[in-house]
């Protein structure tokens, strides 16, 4: 009985250790700031998925009014924010006048798309919601769901900030004040990616 006591004891502590170490590694990422500079590409994991500092998803969805399909994933000309809406959300039209103001900011260098959640969402109320923010950037439909179950996108409102070369380096869930956004925006618009 005490020889399993004192096993179990030290598997407790070896699993303690693992989680002290890795939030150590991610208090050390944290610390570095917002500056991107302080990231190389090769410490970037190759697998794709919807953290900080990991490659973004690749999507292609059509436009609100399916004249055109945008697509995500690689390098590109502009950082990108994609935000996760739905006309039924209350945060999310607290939200918009900041995204479009952003938006009207930063759009020489940033592109901002964003995605509604047309599985759950009427295009209808979709349509008169972008219609009643003056959204001038592209609105993107999510008929089945798939990219917000790719984006692990469990409410709204929820956006990534994407740099040029394809990476997160935010994932922003709920409403922030407009100083926290050019605060998460500075490093990756003015760094020289």
């Amino acid at each position: 009985m005490k020889r399993n006591m004192l096993v179990l004891g030290l598997v407790l502590i070896a699993v303690a250790a693992v989680f002290i170490w890795n939030d150590r590694d991610d208090k050390s990422q944290q610390s570095a700031g917002n500056a991107v500079v302080d990231v190389s590409l090769t410490d970037i994991p190759i697998k794709p998925e919807p953290k900080k500092n990991h490659y973004a998803p690749s999507f292609d969805l059509a436009s609100l009014d399916g004249a055109s399909t945008f697509q995500v994933g690689g390098k590109r000309d502009k950082a990108l924010i994609i935000n996760f809406w739905a006309a039924w959300c209350g945060p999310c039209e607290v939200e918009a006048p900041d995204l479009k103001d952003i938006y009207e900011k930063h759009k020489d260098k940033l592109d901002l798309y964003a995605v509604n959640a047309t599985k759950y969402d009427k295009l209808r109320e979709a349509k008169d919601f972008v219609k009643e923010q003056g959204f001038v950037f592209p609105v993107l439909t999510d008929a089945k769901g798939d990219v917000g179950d790719l984006y692990k996108v469990f409410s709204y409102p929820i956006s990534f900030i994407i740099d040029r070369n394809g990476v997160i380096r935010e994932r922003i869930e709920g409403v922030i004040s407009r100083e926290e956004w050019e605060m998460h925006l500075d490093g990756v618009l003015n760094s020289q990616q």
